[in-house]
């Protein structure tokens, strides 16, 4: 069995794999990562091991990590299954590279725009010929939310709702149509600035506000919250 460990910004998500089937997912807080890595060590089989990681990790904790489980860390110089044409390759989010593996091993031969909607939102792009091209970043909702409550002296903290209508009819519904309106526009946007260059696009929407975002959305896309984990089940099973 493998085990898939995804350490992002505010939480860690892990899954084991018997071959390519994902048998269970697991979230927990970073700071219980040693104690919930044993756990599932305990439970399954695990014999290999790969961990992205886009938030600081200590030292001691990877050596910890190293002596419960065999695991790569995955980094700019791992071998993919893809051809990494990003200007500069040592900059890329190991978690955009897990994503991009996953596209060109379950999509093969076409055009990927892979979203993840999690603290940013990522927009990346392979071709057909298993090119990664590069795509962006802009802020996800909740720091959206948080960036206009922390820097003006008296705009709320609001939660995300789904909107009845665009026009807010008070501050909480403005700032909701603001920001979930506006990333929802953003989104189709892009999508469709891609499909206007490739017009054979398969989409794929991943992340923490996959479930939110896709009920909303009218491009057609495929919504798979684990896509970073398989992914990185993907690459473990490439090298191997």
């Amino acid at each position: 069995m493998n085990l898939s460990i995804d350490i992002g910004n505010t939480r860690v998500k892990a899954a084991v794999f018997e071959k390519n089937t994902m048998l269970s997912v697991f979230v927990f807080d970073k700071k219980k990562i040693i104690t919930e890595i044993k756990k599932i060590i305990k439970n399954y089989e695990v014999s290999d091991a790969i961990m992205s990681s886009v938030a600081k990790i200590s030292g001691k904790k990877k050596v910890k990590i190293q002596n419960i489980v065999k695991v790569h860390q995955l980094s700019f110089a791992t071998r993919v299954p893809f051809f990494n044409l990003y200007k500069t390759p040592k900059t890329l989010g190991v978690d955009r590279i897990a994503l991009v593996s996953n596209a060109v091993l379950k999509y093969p031969n076409k055009n990927v725009l892979i979203i993840d909607a999690g603290t940013c939102i990522t927009f990346d792009f392979v071709n057909d010929k298993k090119q990664y091209l590069g795509g962006a970043i802009s802020p996800g909702i909740e720091m959206r939310f948080q960036s206009m409550n922390i820097f003006t002296a008296t705009l709320p903290r609001v939660t995300p709702k789904i909107l009845d209508d665009f026009i807010g009819t008070d501050t909480a519904e403005s700032l909701n149509s603001g920001v979930v309106n506006g990333v929802i526009q953003e989104i189709e946007g892009v999508i469709h600035q891609y499909k206007t260059k490739y017009l054979d696009l398969t989409v794929v929407l991943t992340g923490g506000d996959t479930n939110f975002l896709s009920k909303q959305l009218k491009s057609s896309i495929f919504a798979n919250q684990n896509f970073l984990l398989e992914g990185l089940n993907e690459i473990l099973t490439f090298n191997q």
